[in-house]
This record gives C-alpha cells, structure tokens and sequence, in this order.
C-alpha cells in the first residue's frame, strides 16, 4: 500500500527549483534571464519556507526537522549500512532541506543585492554570491547523492516518489 507524503506544492517546487538551478548552473552568464531566475528561486524558497510551517503534515519543519545529535546519529547509522527508514523526510534529508533553502536564498539574495543601485558596487557582494552558488551546488550534488544511497539502502523510488508523491507505507 502506498501512502501520500510530498503534496502537490513541495512537488512542484522541488522540479522548478531542480530546473532553475540546473539552468543557472548551465548557463552561467549575467543577463536579465539569470536575474529574473534569481529571483525566481528566492521566491520559491520563501514560498517552501512558508509552507514549512502550514503545509501538509509530511512537509511542515516541526514533522522532519531533528535535532543534531539525532542528524549525526543517523549520518553514522547510514555508514554502518542500516539506517531507520522514515516516510517523509530522514534527519540527514531534513538537514539537507534546510541547508539547501539556507543557501539558496543567499545566492540569490546576494545575486540581487550584487546587481541593484545601492549595492552594486561591492565587489565582496559579487565573491559572496559566487561563494554561495558553488557551495550550494555542491550541496546538490551531495543531495543527489544521498537520495541515491537511501534509495538503495531502502529499495524505494526516492526520485519517482518526488514527481507522484506517494511512498510505499511501512
């Protein structure tokens, strides 16, 4: 039997987000389209970030988010081969969320302020934003990788479960 956990919002957040960040990777260039996509994400993210708190059960922080001892620990149950299996999110997933919305926002934050009027100027604006953009996307190569170590530690579909939203049930 399969259970609802990702609802149609962090559903489509997730792949616009995915596609905004594999376009701004692609291409990087400074133009009004990676501005515009910028601020797209910096959007996305505040919406998630709302949503986070009022969303459907599986996605609200207070459902997933865990404690560092409780992250590390599952970090060191991964290694050992046989970590707990969570419906939505598992601690080193949920860290991931938050570390991923964290610097997304900064990118993009530090994307704009690099290009308004007032800011501009600032060159340490511009090495913060670049700093950030590699950071993050060594985060989502690190995302993609855990996504694949829990698909295989638990024999489940990660990627197909973010585009239905359905988990089997334990």
């Amino acid at each position: 039997m399969e259970i609802k956990v990702w609802d149609l919002f962090v559903r489509l957040f997730h792949w616009s987000l995915v596609v905004i960040m594999l376009h701004q990777y692609l291409f990087e260039e400074e133009s009004a389209r990676h501005n515009y996509l910028g601020y797209a994400a910096l959007a996305l993210v505040a919406s998630r970030t709302v949503w986070g708190f009022v969303g459907s059960p599986y996605v609200r922080f207070s459902e997933f988010v865990k404690s560092p001892a409780t992250t590390l620990g599952y970090v060191h149950d991964i290694f050992r081969g046989h970590p707990k299996r969570y419906l939505g999110h598992n601690p080193a997933g949920a860290a991931m969320v938050v570390a991923l919305l964290a610097m997304v926002a900064l990118t993009a934050a530090s994307g704009w302020a690099s290009t308004s009027a007032t800011y501009g100027s600032l060159r340490w604006l511009e090495e913060l934003h670049e700093i950030a953009a590699n950071l993050t996307m060594l985060l989502v190569f690190a995302h993609v990788a855990g996504v694949i170590v829990a698909s295989l530690q638990h024999r489940e579909n990660l990627v197909k479960a973010m585009f239905t939203g359905r988990k089997k049930a334990d």
